[in-house]
């Protein structure tokens, strides 16, 4: 029999799990804590539950624990960039940055990545398949073990497309979120998006209180065809108005993430279009001085002109910042550090 991913439940089905084995139903409440609570890495580490429990729990059930295989820290900033390998040998990215508002986590949801963007190191190899929400849970609580610190902030903005992995994304919020758990706020949790119109839709309906961000990275549909091809499926204007619609339902303000590639979509046009392609949006613009990666001959704007792209919209009264460039000393972008061990190691 397969073993039940017993860190991917909620404390219902936990509870319901245990009933089935003849377990009384307040074992629940203290396994949850257990692995959500003080986030043990074995069964053998609670304290309070019967050796009987004990072995029922490991012939049914496993307890996903990811293993660290190589940290980056840099030396500029202090920013560490982590390789887990999960269960199966497949391997995960993610990034522990630390702001004066607390410890961010940006964290992988796939193995890999389908959506194809041009400039994006995730996306290279293709996809490998999605993380479980214990997967994507881990990334984070070996991170707060490791540093002895709260994460308080989490984006799922690393390797792969949240949106293509939904079910297990909306797991992966309610449990992080859970106040019997690590308890992040909704509020401070962001889901990047390449741009995929009907789960836009969908999660808009959740009412969640997530930020919502957007990867646009162009203002018309012609340059978003030669960076995104999903913008062969989904039109940009289609995409605006899931953004609008997402706004709508959850009155949770945009982020508009816009990386900026060196003669492609850095002109002062390209600027006045995006200024008028998201006017009257509740938004915030994030404007990325892209990451070079040598499988694509993309460059980054010069300093000069990140710096005019940002007046230029702040002209048109859009509210914008330039991302702090972290970790540049390492290997920065999405996926650059999985696919150099990968590619060593040929486990892809």
């Amino acid at each position: 029999m397969e073993k039940q991913d017993i860190k991917s439940w909620n404390q219902k089905e936990l509870e319901e799990f245990l009933v089935s084995l003849g377990e009384k139903p307040f074992r629940a409440r203290q396994i949850y804590a257990w692995i959500h609570g003080r986030q043990v890495s074995s069964f053998e580490e609670m304290t309070d539950i019967s050796k009987k429990l004990k072995e029922k729990l490991i012939n049914t059930c496993e307890l996903t624990s990811l293993k660290q295989v190589q940290v980056q820290t840099s030396k500029q900033d202090g920013t560490r960039k982590y390789l887990f390998a999960l269960s199966d040998g497949n391997m995960v990215e993610s990034v522990l940055m630390r702001y004066h508002h607390g410890n961010s986590v940006c964290i992988s949801s796939q193995v890999g990545c389908r959506m194809g963007c041009r400039f994006c190191a995730s996306t290279l190899d293709g996809l490998v398949r999605n993380l479980t929400p214990a997967e994507m849970l881990d990334q984070i609580y070996q991170i707060q073990k490791e540093i002895g610190e709260r994460i308080s902030h989490v984006v799922v903005m690393g390797t792969g497309e949240p949106l293509d992995n939904y079910e297990n994304l909306l797991k992966f919020i309610q449990l992080v979120s859970d106040e019997n758990g690590v308890h992040i706020s909704q509020r401070n949790l962001t889901v990047s998006t390449c741009g995929i119109v009907p789960k836009i839709r969908r999660l808009a309906e959740e009412h969640l209180q997530i930020t919502l961000a957007l990867s646009l990275h162009a203002a018309s549909q012609e340059k978003r065809l030669e960076l995104m091809p999903v913008a062969n499926k989904y039109e940009i204007g289609q995409v605006i108005d899931a953004c609008r619609y997402y706004f709508a339902q959850t009155g949770r303000r945009i982020t508009f993430e816009y990386s900026l590639v060196g003669g492609v979509n850095d002109s002062s046009q390209d600027a006045a279009q995006l200024a008028e392609l998201i006017q009257g949006i509740n938004c915030h613009v994030n404007l990325i001085p892209v990451n070079p990666i040598k499988e694509c001959d993309y460059v980054q704007s010069t300093r000069q002109v990140v710096l005019d792209f940002k007046k230029k919209l702040e002209k048109y009264g859009i509210n914008v910042t330039i991302r702090r460039e972290m970790g540049r000393d390492i290997d920065g972008a999405c996926g650059q550090l999985r696919k150099k061990a990968a590619d060593a190691f040929n486990i892809l």
